[in-house]
C-alpha cells in the first residue's frame, strides 16, 4: 500500500494559520490518516484545540492514536454533514479555521476490502463508513435501470450511462469490484478514451451516490461557515468538477453583497458580504504532482468570514 500524502498540505495549513487574532480552535472535518492535522498541530499553540472528524472507523482509529500522543486533539466519529451536532457534543460553538478535504483517501482506495477500486478485487462496498448505509452491491442489485443510468450520467459524466446501466442489470447479482469493472468495460466501445480505465467514471459515480457526497458537502459547507468566528477561515479541497462547482458557487454567494430591495433604506453593514475570498483557486505544482500524482485533480479554495 502506498503512503498517504495529504494534498496541498503546505498551502492549506499556511492559509488556516494566517487567521488573525488568538488562534484557539481548529477543525479537520475529514481526518483521513491525519496528514493535514499533524501539519496543523506543528503550528498551533500548546493551549489550542484541534477537533478531528471522520465517518470511517479506520480513520477514527488513527485519530485516536494521534490523540493519545497529543492532548490538543479531540476526536469525533461521524459525517461532516453532522458538523454542528458533533461540535456541540464537545462544547465547541466557534472555530478559527475549518478544513474539508473532499474525496477518498489513499488507504481507502488501496484496501481491496473497501471496494473503492476497480484495479483490486474485493467486495462491492464503497461506503465511507462500512458499518452503516447501503453498499454499492445492495444498491446496484436492486435499483431500476433508469436510476443507475441517471447516477452514472450526472455524477460520473458518463456518456455511455444507459448502455452500462442495462449491462449491470443484465449481469445481476454483482458482488465484487472486478465483476462490476468487467461489466462496465464490456458495455463500452473499444474506442474509449486512452489512458483512463473504462470503469473510472462509473466507479466514481457509484461511490458518490452511495455516500451522498454532494449532499454531504452542501450541508457541511454551510454549517462550517456559520461556525467560523469573524476572521476565521474555511478551506475546502475538492477532486471533482461537480464538487468544485458547488464550492465555487457557494463561496461566490457568501462573498457577494446581499440582494436587497431597491430604494430600501439600510445600514452600511447590512450591505456588506458575509465572507471574503482569500486568493483564487490553488492547485498542486509540478513538485507535488511528481511525488503524488493523485493531487492532479485537487483544487483548494479558501473563504474568510467577514461578519
Amino acid at each position: 500500500m502506498r503512503q498517504h500524502l495529504p494534498v496541498l498540505c503546505a498551502e492549506t495549513v499556511a492559509a488556516l494559520l494566517a487567521v488573525e487574532g488568538e488562534q484557539k480552535t481548529f477543525i479537520d472535518a475529514t481526518f483521513g490518516r491525519g496528514g493535514h492535522s499533524q501539519a496543523l498541530l506543528h503550528g498551533l499553540a500548546a493551549d489550542a484545540r484541534l477537533i478531528v472528524i471522520d465517518r470511517d472507523p479506520a480513520a477514527i482509529a488513527a485519530a485516536q492514536a494521534l490523540a493519545e500522543t497529543d492532548d490538543r486533539v479531540v476526536v469525533c466519529h461521524g459525517a461532516f454533514s453532522e458538523l454542528t451536532e458533533l461540535l456541540a457534543s464537545v462544547e465547541v460553538t466557534q472555530a478559527d479555521g475549518i478544513l474539508l478535504d473532499i474525496g477518498v483517501s489513499s488507504p481507502q482506495i488501496d484496501e481491496a476490502d473497501r471496494g473503492f477500486s476497480f484495479q483490486l478485487d474485493g467486495p462491492l462496498d464503497m461506503r465511507m463508513d462500512p458499518t452503516s448505509g447501503t453498499s454499492a452491491a445492495d444498491w446496484l442489485n436492486t435499483a431500476e435501470p433508469d436510476e443507475i443510468s441517471y447516477v452514472l450520467r450526472n455524477l460520473g459524466e458518463e456518456r455511455f450511462a444507459r448502455r452500462i446501466a442495462r449491462a449491470i442489470v443484465a449481469a445481476r447479482p454483482l458482488h465484487t469490484t472486478r465483476s462490476l469493472a468487467e461489466v462496465v468495460s464490456q458495455a463500452q466501445p473499444a474506442s474509449r478514451e486512452r489512458g483512463k480505465h473504462p470503469a473510472t467514471r462509473s466507479f466514481q459515480a457509484i461511490r458518490m451516490h452511495v455516500n451522498d457526497e454532494l449532499g454531504e458537502l452542501a450541508t457541511a459547507l454551510r454549517a462550517a461557515f456559520e461556525i467560523l468566528r469573524p476572521g476565521g477561515r474555511l478551506a475546502i479541497i475538492t477532486f471533482h468538477s461537480l464538487e468544485d462547482r458547488l464550492v465555487k458557487r457557494a463561496f461566490r454567494e457568501l462573498s457577494s453583497p446581499p440582494q436587497l430591495p431597491r430604494r430600501l433604506p439600510v445600514r452600511g453593514d447590512q450591505q456588506q458580504p458575509r465572507g471574503r475570498l482569500v486568493g483564487g483557486p490553488l492547485r498542486a505544482g509540478p513538485r507535488e504532482l511528481a511525488d503524488n500524482p493523485r493531487a492532479r485533480s485537487a483544487t483548494l479554495r479558501i473563504l474568510e468570514r467577514a461578519q
